[in-house]
């Protein structure tokens, strides 16, 4: 089999950023993944699980009620835990999208109160969470995404 375009990608080198992971049409559509970097991949230590799990159900929760929320296909972890993959419709760029990627980490800095979505009845894992570290991680993030605006995947 060929190897997929994503292990491809140098993940010595790669920074914190936004890149465009990869593209997809079907008919007149198409559709963009973004990577959502958020540490260091083999430099750093991955996320712990409940911070990315909070994450993702912040994340989706605000995406999913942006006034972008008809572009939004999907918001989730990626399985080494060093980022997020963010599926939209359209073929847009990481400029385009960094500000609702902005806009999410502010809403996940500032929130406060029960996790959305984290009850027994609406998760399969509703108690694995945690909102600090979930902060610190986006904190991270979002400083490192304002300051250095990685959008293109390093050679």
């Amino acid at each position: 089999m060929e190897k997929i375009e994503s292990f491809r990608i140098n993940h010595l080198t790669l920074k914190r950023g936004l890149y465009v992971s990869r593209r997809d049409r079907q008919g007149g559509t198409c559709v963009t993944t973004f990577d959502l970097r958020f540490t260091l991949p083999n430099r750093e230590p991955p996320m712990t699980m409940p911070a990315v799990h909070t994450i993702e159900h912040l994340g989706a929760t605000f995406l999913r009620n942006s006034p972008r929320a008809d572009e939004v296909i999907y918001f989730g972890p990626m399985g080494c835990r060093t980022g997020f993959y963010l599926v939209v419709f359209g073929e847009q760029s990481p400029e385009q999208i960094c500000g609702l990627v902005a806009d999410m980490c502010r809403y996940i800095l500032g929130y406060s109160g029960q996790i959305p979505g984290a009850t027994p009845a609406e998760c399969g894992n509703w108690s694995d969470q945690d909102l600090d570290a979930a902060k610190r991680y986006v904190k991270i993030y979002a400083d490192s995404l304002g300051r250095e605006r990685n959008f293109v995947y390093p050679m």
